[in-house]
């Protein structure tokens, strides 16, 4: 005897009724449902805060959820097994191309924060930081707001300007912008992108922007796998539920935020979220522990032919690797607590054999990244007069990678091609350079990346 599935919804899965909405999001996956949504739906005043969220490029997640009134099963996988639960503080799904509702909701005084996961990429930044006018989509962007600020948009900065835009002319009160994304404060990134686009619209929109709009900077930490159909299986037995979209996750979590809230926000420490004058120690040990090693893992392991992390930090050369890299990182951070004890957290996290983290969704759009990740390091170490084996193997498996070894190559960076067609010495130069332009010309490091990477591919 068979039974049929459930449609996952609030009355069969007796959620609470849907909360009105007072965050907007941009950016629908699965880090935002893992992290920032499960957040929300554990603060005591959760039925007082529902998130409206928008995905980025494809309606396909916003056809999935609307049918289940926004609700997901999140698969919190540990080394023991696994738990369930229904997260119930997404109220309202939407495609893209749902421009009105954005700038409805916009335009709300009860809305109160704007959240943001959208990768680094979705940013547009050049490479001073500042708003990359000369990328088509910001630039058809700006005819359009030129146009009409009221206008659809494609790229982030325009579509948060816009509805920000949209809240002016309603005269609704100030609003908290809040990115959630793995990049050195990611608060200034967003205000800057913003305020550079404002200005080349309109002066009295970009001084609006700086007095009712508060850039809160974050730190965010979720290992969140894509799911896959034999996660949705396995909810479908243990629940009951036919899910058309769960999240696998694990069961450690960090959310660390410092800036103003001047409308409010949910109670978010009573989650486990942390608020602090400065989030730059947390975000340096994050990114450059956790995050260059997951770059490190995916290239090089992709290289020896693994596919998942715990594959990757199994291998015992591999390990030893992200060992010398976290040596050299750790002896450069300031302030960020018991490091030992985080590194040991983070080989546990990355051993545990129920969470199936590709190699290759880390991989991806490495130019983005590995900036962030290894830079700061990799300058710090030559500034002493070392030559990091650890940063030196990094750029140096991120070149192999580019130069077709290990796991397909996804990013559109220009420097990607011309490392791609380029000779081993020249890539080596070329990595270099981009990753930490101030070492652009230092010829010892550029010529032991190339040796590394010989090593690497041999």
């Amino acid at each position: 005897m068979t039974t049929t599935p459930l449609c996952l919804s609030r009355a069969a899965a007796g959620a609470r009724a849907a909360a009105p909405v007072r965050i907007v999001h941009l950016g629908l996956g699965s880090f935002f449902r893992a992290h920032e949504a499960w957040y929300t739906d554990h603060a005591p005043d959760a039925d007082e805060w529902g998130i409206a969220a928008f995905t980025g490029r494809s309606a396909a997640l916003a056809d999935e959820l609307a049918p289940q009134d926004g609700l997901y099963t999140l698969l919190t996988r540990s080394a023991d097994g696994d738990s369930h639960q229904v997260v119930a503080s997404l109220v309202a799904v939407h495609a893209p191309e749902d421009h009105a509702a954005w700038l409805d909701y916009l335009r709300r005084p009860e809305v109160a924060v704007v959240t943001l996961t959208v990768t680094e990429a979705g940013y547009r930044r050049a490479e001073d930081g500042s708003l990359d006018l000369a990328d088509p989509e910001v630039a058809e962007d700006l005819v359009a707001l030129r146009a009409d600020l009221a206008a659809p948009t494609r790229t982030i900065p325009a579509r948060l300007l816009g509805g920000l835009a949209a809240r002016r002319s309603a005269q609704a009160r100030p609003v908290a912008v809040v990115p959630n994304d793995n990049l050195p404060h990611n608060g200034a990134v967003a205000r800057r992108v913003v305020l550079d686009l404002a200005r080349q619209l309109d002066d009295t929109l970009a001084a609006w922007v700086e007095s009712n709009v508060s850039f809160v900077t974050t730190m965010v930490d979720r290992i969140t796998p894509r799911a896959t159909q034999e996660d949705a299986m396995e909810v479908l037995r243990d629940t009951g539920f036919h899910d058309r979209a769960p999240v696998v996750t694990e069961p450690f979590h960090e959310w660390v935020l410092a800036g103003d809230f001047p409308a409010g926000r949910p109670a978010w420490q009573a989650s486990g979220a942390v608020f602090v004058d400065d989030v730059t120690p947390h975000e340096n040990r994050k990114l450059w522990l956790l995050n260059g090693a997951h770059s490190l893992l995916a290239y090089a392991g992709g290289i020896r032919g693994h596919e998942t992390v715990a594959d990757a930090i199994a291998d015992p050369e591999l390990r030893d690797w992200v060992e010398q890299w976290w040596d050299e990182a750790a002896r450069n951070l300031r302030d960020a607590g018991d490091v030992a004890a985080y590194r040991t957290a983070l080989l546990d996290r990355f051993a545990n054999p129920r969470i199936r983290h590709l190699l290759a969704q880390i991989a991806t759009d490495g130019s983005q990244k590995l900036p962030a990740r290894i830079a700061p390091t990799l300058c710090a170490e030559r500034a002493a007069g070392r030559m990091p084996v650890g940063a030196v193997r990094v750029l140096a498996a991120w070149l192999a990678h580019l130069q077709g070894h290990g796991v397909p190559v996804a990013d559109a960076h220009e420097v990607v091609a011309a490392v791609a067609g380029s000779d081993l010495a020249t890539g080596a130069r070329l990595v270099v350079a981009h990753v930490a332009p101030d070492l652009a010309g230092d010829a010892d490091l550029a010529r032991r990346v190339a040796e590394v990477t010989q090593e690497l591919t041999a």
